[in-house]
């Protein structure tokens, strides 16, 4: 009687070993393709969605701080105010110190700035823009100068707020050197002038990655962002931060006016020509006016207001040395404006006699998005059917 389940050969073990370990390749080239596909997914959406990246590295930080939500927490130090002082008169604010975690705090929230830029475009202004009916190079600088406008409509308030804080509050240029040095801040103070640091060093990078098309201008907008990033550096380091709020200011409520005057040439608005002129108004007493009293300021209050000698021990950096320095560098950032008024001015020139608003600066915009608009018409060009009649083409009625 022949057993219901005979046992299995030697060979036909060994062809089902063999079998088995074929596959066994198989799947482990399997699982290496998919991760691969997986992390060829991941990178192209962050080149498609730029803002995802600085996003993964918010949550990673958030997530961390998260999980002991306190001082003792090293995260704690890049996403809060470092060096806070003991707090003993209760009718004064809370003052903070300076130190090298506060560079930490920039890093953080210059990661924050690259995530909101890119996810405002993106999300918020494009469809915008795509409404506006420009093509697609106009596209792209209406939402790069929305994007300016929605950043400095926030914070030139916030820069005049904090300079009411401070005793140079509407650019009292004696309150730059009394008691000097200022070496501690109260918060807004503090978190103001780093978050400012953050959104200089985050255009840098912008710069540098060239996130924008250049225009003719590209040298000097490179030298405008070495100026700003070395006075931002130096005032907060040597203790000349009130000096430094006067300047963001001017330039902050200056530049609001400009991105917004683009903004409405780009769309042809009809008060395109009066709020120009308005724009034009503010730049001259901004960035001239102002800033020209601050720079002469460095000439005639430097010596004289407060201590005027070298003293490391004290930080007492209010010297020969920094007196040289700052008057270079904002004389460099004076003629770097002096240079864009002219533009300024040529434009407003042209609009008076021409009525045309156009900036010398910018690329032919309008090359980029030709190509692109013929290939529009190319895809919606629907094939016409041919007659031939008498060996002639007939289209719509007509021999050809």
């Amino acid at each position: 009687m022949a057993e219901p389940f005979p046992l299995l050969s030697s060979a036909s073990l060994t062809l089902a070993g063999d079998s088995a370990a074929s596959h066994a390749p198989g799947k482990r080239l399997s699982k290496r393709r998919r991760a691969r596909g997986l992390v060829s997914r991941a990178r192209q959406t962050m080149i498609k969605h730029t803002f995802v990246l600085p996003a993964c590295i918010l949550l990673v930080f958030l997530a961390g701080y998260a999980l002991n939500p306190n001082e003792s927490n090293p995260l704690h130090r890049w996403i809060f105010l470092s060096y806070r002082l003991p707090h003993d008169d209760p009718s004064r604010p809370v003052q903070y110190g300076k130190g090298p975690w506060d560079v930490a705090f920039v890093a953080f929230y210059t990661v924050v700035l690259s995530f909101t830029r890119e996810f405002i475009m993106q999300e918020l202004l494009r469809p915008l823009a795509r409404r506006t009916g420009l093509g697609r190079a106009k596209q792209a600088r209406f939402m790069e100068q929305m994007y300016t406008a929605l950043y400095f409509v926030i914070l030139g308030p916030a820069g005049m707020y904090v300079m009411s804080r401070t005793p140079v509050w509407y650019f009292n240029t004696r309150g730059m050197y009394e008691d000097f040095p200022h070496r501690t801040h109260e918060a807004v103070v503090k978190f103001y002038y780093l978050f400012q640091a953050a959104y200089w060093a985050q255009q840098a990078i912008v710069l540098v990655l060239g996130m924008e098309k250049p225009r003719k201008d590209f040298k000097e907008l490179v030298g405008h962002h070495i100026v700003s990033l070395a006075l931002i550096g130096l005032s907060y380091r040597f203790h000349f931060t009130y000096m430094g709020i006067a300047v963001y200011t001017t330039h902050d409520i200056s530049d609001f006016f400009l991105a917004t005057s683009k903004v409405l040439n780009y769309i042809d608005h009809p008060i395109v020509g009066p709020y120009f002129f308005l724009f034009m108004c503010v730049w001259i007493y901004l960035r001239h006016v102002v800033n020209l009293k601050i720079i002469w300021s460095l000439f005639t209050q430097f010596r004289t207001i407060g201590p005027f000698e070298l003293d490391w021990a004290a930080e007492q950096y209010k010297c020969w040395i920094s007196q040289y320095i700052t008057v270079a560098l904002l004389a460099s950032l004076q003629a770097l404006n002096l240079f864009w008024l002219f533009y300024i001015v040529r434009i407003a020139y042209r609009f008076v006699l021409h009525n045309r608003a156009e900036d010398d600066r910018s690329e032919d915009e309008d090359d980029e998005s030709e190509p692109a608009n013929q290939d529009k018409q190319k895809r919606n060009k629907k094939d016409v059917p041919v007659l031939e009649v008498n060996g002639k083409a007939v289209v719509n009625g007509s021999s050809r």
